[in-house]
């Protein structure tokens, strides 16, 4: 590892924990409307808001410009409260505290151990907040940040709100223990809903994007349910609610069916979006790159 690389890692992760240190001082709604309010301003100034602002374009290109910059208006303060919240998202008490509002709980109960598969809504750390502090067994999976330094302090956050078991995403040894997981009556939750190269192409919004095709096929491989879930906000405060499972067709060709299925999860995570459509992530480029062009 160059020496350069390795000192700009650690003054990011400096930077990171001065910034939760003074997090730390602040009441979660202050902190909340204080990252909206910051992100309302920087925001525009990024190069993320010209993706944004083309995603939500080519999702929705029956909307005049005037619909589209309120969308990205309001998008910058549902991201700047989310980033803003995740340092002290161990605050959160799900069941007590009255912040979040658990809908639907009944059927996760019901169908544990389940695939839960859900995308980058709102604040998507409190869906995991509702699981861990569910009182039934989860594993969560996760994609390791570049910076170790950082990587170890975030995974350390989430041990904090009861996140205690995560799975690194795109590896054979992750597959490997969601399987063993499953098998020990434990459920898997994934995030199904960012661009995944080595996935399957399918429509979303009308334009295929490749898709992670992981949740579909351990469901078809365990037969236990794919259970979708999502989370909406009202300033600080939130709703989470898990739906019905996703009835997957077992035709004997699997990989029609693999296709099929995650034809169905991408289906879920666009009607959510276009119930609110400002609380999903658009920073990421999530179609082919020339649709950015």
């Amino acid at each position: 590892m160059k020496l350069g690389k390795k000192i700009g890692w650690r003054l990011e992760a400096l930077a990171y924990d001065f910034v939760g240190l003074i997090l730390k001082l602040f009441p979660f709604n202050g902190i909340s409307a204080f990252g909206g309010w910051l992100l309302r301003l920087i925001g525009p100034l990024t190069s993320k808001h010209k993706i944004a602002r083309k995603g939500l374009e080519i999702a929705f290109p029956e909307k005049p410009q005037e619909e589209i910059a309120q969308i990205l208006k309001e998008q910058w303060d549902n991201t700047g409260r989310t980033f803003a919240e995740f340092p002290i998202t161990h605050r959160i008490k799900a069941f007590v505290d009255g912040r979040v509002t658990v809908k639907g709980l009944e059927i996760f109960k019901a169908n544990n151990p389940a695939i839960i598969v859900t995308g980058h809504f709102a604040n998507w750390e409190i869906m995991a907040t509702v699981l861990t502090q569910s009182g039934l067994p989860v594993r969560i999976t996760y994609r390791k940040i570049n910076n170790p330094y950082i990587d170890a302090r975030v995974r350390k956050q989430r041990e904090r709100y009861g996140t205690k078991f995560l799975v690194q995403k795109s590896t054979h040894k992750g597959g490997r223990e969601l399987l063993e997981a499953l098998k020990n009556g434990e459920s898997v939750a994934l995030l199904n809903d960012q661009k995944f190269n080595t996935g399957v192409s399918v429509p979303f919004f009308g334009q295929n994007a490749m898709t992670a095709q992981g949740a579909t096929r351990l469901a078809l491989k365990t037969g236990r349910p794919l259970l979708p879930m999502a989370v909406t906000r009202d300033g600080a405060n939130f709703t989470v609610t898990f739906y019905e499972p996703i009835k997957l067709e077992t035709t004997g060709e699997r990989e029609a069916d693999v296709l099929k299925g995650v034809e169905q999860v991408t289906k879920f995570i666009e009607d959510r979006i276009r119930e609110t459509p400002a609380q999903w992530f658009w920073v990421h480029r999530r179609w082919p790159k020339w649709l950015y062009k």
